[in-house]
């Protein structure tokens, strides 16, 4: 074995930088220990990433600059206090960079206004394409796009289409009245969507449109239904085969 280094994962969705400093001080304590008893070098200290993004208006996440300067600070008064060479300090910012890049697009379909209760409006997608509302009720915001700078507002919730009541996209979001046709952009929601994507319900995923100042490019097709076909035995072409077989 030749290990090169040590890398933390202390969670996900992370506002405060004090739990970067305790995981810094706990690993660079290790270190120190497993270098006398069995010659380890520190050469590389990943402290993962997690750094929280902006999903809605309660969420308040600080600068990279801020994450890091943290990280670098704490590593470098931890090995000085330790005796210890400054390793190589990674890390992980993933989300916080593709999160806040990503927006997912539906078209509003029909509503359901249940009266001193909630209104009901269904889009053209749901937990198929973005599973961590269901999964771990993850809170996200959106606009409708065609009517971005409409004042008029009403408090409806956003279900999706697979036949599951659980395929909420968001609660309880101001809109300015949704009508069939609406296009719902969905914030934020470059991470942990199309990567977690799947076909229940035998729902075809959508496409990935790269789009940079005013240029699109098609990075994924939108998938078909003769895309699964393609995985697909037909039973008469095997009892063909068979046949085939048999014959001989």
């Amino acid at each position: 074995m030749n290990a090169i280094g040590l890398h933390s994962h202390i969670g996900s969705q992370i506002f405060e930088v004090e739990g970067y400093k305790a995981v810094i001080e706990k690993l660079l304590s290790h270190s120190k220990e497993w270098k006398e008893a069995f010659g380890f070098e520190l050469k590389v200290l990943n402290v993962g990433g997690g750094f929280g993004i902006r999903y809605t208006e309660d969420d308040e996440p600080k600068p990279l600059e801020e994450y890091a300067q943290s990280i670098m600070t704490a590593v470098e008064q931890e090995t000085e206090k330790l005796g210890m060479p400054l390793p190589e300090i990674w890390i992980e910012p993933g989300r916080s960079i593709v999160g806040p890049a990503g927006t997912s697009l539906y078209t509003v379909g029909t509503e359901k206004n249940l009266p001193n209760i909630r209104k009901y409006v269904a889009v053209d997608g749901g937990m198929a394409d973005n599973i961590r509302p269901a999964l771990y009720q993850a809170k996200y915001t959106g606009v409708l796009a065609n009517r971005v700078e409409s004042n008029e507002e009403e408090v409806v919730s956003v279900a999706g289409k697979a036949c599951e009541s659980g395929d909420m996209l968001i609660w309880d979001i101001p809109l300015p009245n949704p009508e069939n046709g609406d296009i719902l952009a969905v914030l934020s929601s470059g991470a942990y969507g199309y990567s977690m994507a799947s076909n229940y319900n035998r729902l075809p995923r959508p496409a990935v449109v790269f789009v940079e100042e005013g240029q699109e490019f098609l990075a994924i097709r939108r998938e078909t239904y003769a895309d699964f076909m393609q995985l697909e035995n037909s039973i008469d072409n095997h009892m063909k085969k068979q046949e085939g077989l048999d014959a001989h």
